[in-house]
């Protein structure tokens, strides 16, 4: 979904899911927070956000539950996701993209019939490349290990609700954006992540270019995509031919 050519400004619009369950239809909650591009070409948090809450269509389970806190009484009375989806994620005016942390997971709710086909910033993606000496890549670690400016801390708050989640989001995406292009966000987002180190194992925590090239044959083996893109980059850094290239590494579609 493109923006209307005589609109100043380009819009993001970062979105986070709460949910009853794994099941296709079970939002409970969306919230949202977008992000604009003001004429002097710098991105800045709009004053647009919101949150509605969504009837899942059946219980929420006492698992999600504890995480977010949303109870089955909240959401009684809202409407279903297929009415509230479009609403949200194609709002008047377009938008250039949607954006979420780990969007993977909103990307299984948010097929592209609701979205209208827009294309997704993953913030999780985008931080692995562009701070990846952080020891941590979640949306709330993040948030302290960066203290965004502008945050306002009682907005962010509580943690695990869809408003406050996609603002503390939108602050990450907006540095994202004053660091590098909309082009390259969308383009490292279609790719696995680049992990900056082992995540788990005998080689934890260890960065990539420490391994030895028998290690490193065995994680380009991995199941894990993302394990498996990030050892094979290495590989093509030491200039191994039979890596995989980058450029055919695009994240299937979930939908």
């Amino acid at each position: 979904m493109t923006i209307s050519a005589n609109s100043a400004r380009r819009r993001i619009r970062v979105i986070d899911l709460e949910t009853a369950g794994s099941a296709s239809h079970s939002v409970c909650e969306i919230g949202w927070q977008d992000v604009i591009q003001e004429t002097t070409g710098r991105w800045e948090l709009d004053e647009e956000r919101g949150a509605r809450f969504v009837n899942p269509g059946g219980p929420i389970s006492t698992q999600t539950m504890a995480i977010h806190h949303i109870v089955d009484e909240d959401v009684a009375g809202a409407p279903f996701w297929k009415d509230v989806a479009p609403q949200v994620l194609r709002p008047t005016g377009g938008t250039v993209a949607l954006a979420a942390h780990r969007a993977t997971f909103e990307q299984r709710f948010c097929s592209p019939r609701l979205s209208g086909g827009a294309r997704w910033i993953c913030t999780w993606k985008c931080a692995l490349r562009t701070w990846p000496a952080l020891p941590s890549f979640s949306n709330q670690g993040l948030r302290y290990e960066r203290m965004p400016t502008g945050l306002d801390r009682a907005v962010g708050l509580p943690a695990h609700r869809a408003m406050p989640d996609a603002y503390v989001t939108a602050h990450h995406l907006r540095d994202m954006l004053n660091a590098s292009s909309l082009e390259q966000l969308l383009a490292w987002s279609e790719q696995p992540g680049l992990l900056p180190r082992v995540p788990a194992g005998p080689d934890r925590k260890r960065p990539w270019g420490e391994l030895g090239d028998d290690a490193l044959a065995g994680y380009a083996r991995d199941r894990d995509m993302d394990i498996r893109f990030s050892a094979e980059t290495e590989q093509r850094r030491r200039g191994n031919q039979a890596a995989v290239p980058e450029s055919t590494m695009i994240q299937p579609s979930l939908l």
